[in-house]
């Protein structure tokens, strides 16, 4: 519409012509959505060339803060327009007049916070962040709604959890090695050996393993869902879904949040029992604490809520994982140097918000004097 309004359409139509030539009479649909995603590529390009000359050969790059800006004013000028706010009702246009003045004092205000942060030149990680909390909003909605793309879901969950399986399990087991290393060595000094695997369990299940198990997903799975998304969104496919009338949130966000909510807290209770298994196995083997004591030990200190809080631990940095990976690789810019850093960036973000989410959650769940190595003296 815009070219036929320019009536610059006789002198684009060569180019669209040309660029839908190339594509056989009986292409399957695949082939044939690409040829004319090309020619609309290349249909977008000359357009670019012939009525703006004096943008051709560069790219005009906008902040979020500025788009956000720019669309209330034109919410602002079609309600100036038409004496009433998009999508009024004819119940809405008959309420009251200070109401009206409330939406449009709310407009303005908004309007004014855009702009000022526009003018602020806020950086990357702030727009980011409140991205990721309004795609982490949308997916819980979503969720809610029953708006979930299964056949993807169940791809992401295999590669969460079947394919992540053998590098968690082997961190875990030699993570819980070095610890057994470090415990038996101290307390055989003071006659405790019976504590060790107590102390163990409790390091294990309350700390160690939710936190090593997702620090390996998100590495692992948190930077393919950047990468890929990315990838992306810096080649328009995302905007290509939107166009054959899928939302990307649906298709693409909620299956990857939904599978590490689900595989997460699963591949922690496997760490925890390979952990224990590993310490358990060295600690007979070389330092020749019986088996049975570890194991006895370790169940009478480790209880159910132990347990519930690590499997909960896990369940929180899975849904911090997915979401901030998701939510980097949607607004990825800058074509493959851009796929690259938001990848790294995902993942550094990832890891600093496991660590503060494990200091809160451990606040709350474990306020108080512990009583758990009682029974293991």
């Amino acid at each position: 519409m815009r070219i036929m309004r320019s009536g610059l359409a006789p002198r684009l139509s060569p180019v669209l012509a040309g660029s839908l030539s190339c594509l056989p009479q009986h292409c399957c649909p695949v082939q044939r959505f690409s040829g004319l995603h090309a020619a609309k590529t290349a249909t977008s390009k000359a357009y670019r060339c012939v009525a703006q000359p004096q943008f051709a050969g560069q790219q005009r790059a906008y902040s979020p803060f500025s788009v956000a800006t720019r669309g209330i004013e034109q919410l602002s000028r079609q309600h100036r327009l038409a004496g009433t706010l998009p999508h009024a009702t004819a119940a809405a246009q008959t309420a009251p007049v200070r109401d009206e003045e409330g939406r449009n004092e709310i407009l303005e205000n908004l309007k004014g916070s855009l702009q000022w942060l526009n003018r602020k030149n806020p950086p990357a990680w702030l727009w980011r962040s409140i991205a990721a909390l309004v795609l982490g909003g949308q997916v819980m909605a979503r969720m809610m709604q029953g708006k979930v793309h299964w056949r993807n879901m169940r791809e992401q969950l295999e590669l969460v959890g079947p394919r992540s399986l053998g590098v968690s399990l082997l961190t875990a087991s030699f993570v819980g090695m070095v610890f057994t290393i470090q415990f038996v060595r101290e307390f055989a000094k003071l006659g405790l050996t019976r504590s060790v695997g107590g102390v163990l369990a409790l390091a294990l299940s309350r700390e160690l393993t939710p936190v090593v198990t997702c620090i390996v997903l998100a590495g692992r799975v948190g930077s393919a869902f950047a990468a890929e998304l990315g990838t992306m969104a810096v080649s328009e496919q995302t905007d290509s879904l939107r166009v054959l009338g899928t939302d990307p949130v649906d298709y693409l966000v909620t299956p990857r949040v939904l599978s590490c909510m689900i595989a997460g807290p699963l591949l922690n209770v496997m760490c925890f029992s390979i952990g224990i298994a590993a310490s358990t196995l060295l600690a007979q083997a070389v330092y020749d604490v019986p088996a049975n004591v570890i194991l006895n030990s370790a169940a009478k200190a480790v209880g159910g809520w132990d347990i519930a809080t690590s499997m909960i631990k896990a369940w929180v940095f899975g849904v911090i994982i997915s979401v901030v990976s998701c939510a980097w690789g949607f607004t990825t810019t800058g074509g493959a140097k851009g796929v690259g850093e938001s990848t790294t960036s995902a993942v550094v973000i990832s890891l600093v918000g496991i660590f503060i989410a494990d200091f809160f959650l451990s606040f709350l769940f474990f306020q108080g004097q512990g009583d758990a190595l009682k029974q293991c003296m």
